[in-house]
């Protein structure tokens, strides 16, 4: 032990709980980050950029074909109002479920539990997600569209209730996951039926009454067009804000739930 002038002994201070949290969950985002882009700037680079050119080919797609948008003067800011939140949602609720599979023998030490593992993921893939957020409106400044809502809140809150059911859809796929490893390939069909079926690519309030009344049930549906009601004021829509808010805390809380009370027995 260090010794002061005095000749007294002093102990080095001891971290607190929280200190010690936050030095393992910051250790489990930066082996994540590296793990998975191949530790350097460039891996992480083509991750963040792979849902940008999603969205990019997906708008050029549309373009080049001449299709006219829905609603408003601007096709790639109606595809990509629709693509974003969709995308955000399925990288989030996929990515959750995949760190558990490939970040489980870290919780063989202590220090570390399944939530931990779980949460330093889904702060990871925010960050990225908005990153690629990011690069999307600063492509779309240099293609001379104006990418700024008409209402900034709105869209954001679209935004934000996009992760938080990308987060609770994510942890139920984990208990998933504890049960039937095998889901991890349905999920991404699952996934991709949503998206389908979303109106990324389409406006479900043009189709029949009772379609578009099952479709609601989505809420992955009332997510992009409460993200596109901060674009498009005039958008005929009512968008039920508190039916999508309370989907999402009921999957996170199930997902939670059911990884404290069942995985956590089984692993």
């Amino acid at each position: 032990m260090p010794a002061t002038n005095d000749g007294v002994v002093s102990r080095p201070r001891q971290k607190s709980q929280m200190e010690s949290y936050l030095h393992v969950l910051h250790a489990l985002m930066l082996r994540d980050m590296r793990t998975r882009f191949g530790g350097s700037h460039w891996g992480y680079m083509i991750v963040v950029l792979w849902p940008v050119a999603h969205v990019i080919m997906l708008v050029l797609i549309y373009v080049l074909r001449h299709v006219p948008a829905p609603i408003g003067d601007s096709r790639a800011l109606f595809f990509a109002s629709g693509a974003v939140p969709a995308l955000v949602f399925q990288y989030i609720s996929r990515e959750v479920m995949k760190s558990v599979i490939t970040n489980r023998p870290l919780t063989y030490y202590p220090q570390v539990k399944l939530l931990d593992v779980i949460f330093s993921r889904i702060l990871v893939e925010i960050v990225t997600g908005f990153l690629g957020l990011l690069t999307i409106l600063a492509i779309l400044v240099a293609a001379g569209v104006n990418p700024i809502p008409v209402d900034p809140f709105t869209s954001m809150c679209g935004y934000l209730a996009a992760i938080l059911l990308g987060i609770g859809v994510g942890t139920i796929n984990v208990s998933i996951c504890a049960f039937f490893p095998a889901w991890i390939f349905g999920s991404i069909l699952f996934t991709i039926v949503i998206y389908i079926t979303s109106g990324v690519m389409f406006l479900p309030n043009f189709l029949p009454d009772q379609i578009y009344d099952v479709l609601k049930y989505n809420p992955v549906v009332g997510i992009i067009e409460w993200v596109r009601l901060g674009y498009y004021s005039d958008l005929p829509v009512r968008v039920d804000y508190i039916y999508i808010l309370l989907f999402a805390l009921s999957t996170l809380t199930v997902g939670l739930l059911l990884e404290r009370h069942v995985v956590r027995k089984i692993t």
